[in-house]
């Protein structure tokens, strides 16, 4: 994806959470949509964060999709430094199995508006998707290739309709 400017940029937390984003990139590596993939911290690196978030729309970024653990607001800090669409993914890896990094990613105060996807993988992978359709809107070939991963999608579950040995 290196060869033209990333669309959209993927931030995590903490190197930790790199598992639970990997679908989230594995799904815009298969639409091509140009990315990149940092580890900034709202609270580890919170001016790094920061200066990522003010910086983003002038680097070519149209869309910054979040991931992050425990209560940290990652999602949060980005979109209070950034006009950008930006996406959180609430990652399960506190005692409380998410709910915390849910609860802040989704309780934005008026304003500041998060989209917030799922706890876990499945939040990263529609956080990806959710992208490709925004994007989609003003891209042609997104477009074209989301369309088709939904046309698969959907036929995948077709032949399984009738199948009861699973």
């Amino acid at each position: 994806m290196s060869e033209k400017k990333p669309l959209v940029g993927v931030v995590m937390g903490s190197a930790s959470d790199r598992d639970v984003m990997l679908p989230c990139v594995q799904i815009l590596q298969d639409l091509e949509i140009p990315h990149e993939v940092k580890i900034l911290s709202a609270h580890r690196t919170p001016q790094r964060a920061q200066e990522y978030a003010m910086e983003a729309a002038a680097k070519g970024l149209r869309v910054l999709i979040a991931g992050a653990g425990w209560a940290a607001h990652l999602a949060g800090a980005l979109a209070a430094n950034s006009l950008l669409p930006v996406i959180g993914v609430p990652i399960d890896s506190s005692p409380l199995k998410g709910l915390d990094a849910l609860l802040a990613t989704v309780q934005m105060p008026p304003g500041i508006p998060v989209a917030t996807m799922a706890i876990g993988g499945g939040g990263a992978k529609n956080a990806a998707l959710f992208a490709a359709q925004i994007l989609a809107l003003q891209e042609e070939e997104i477009s074209r290739r989301f369309t088709e991963y939904r046309r698969e999608m959907t036929a995948a579950a077709e032949r399984n309709i009738d199948r009861w040995d699973l």
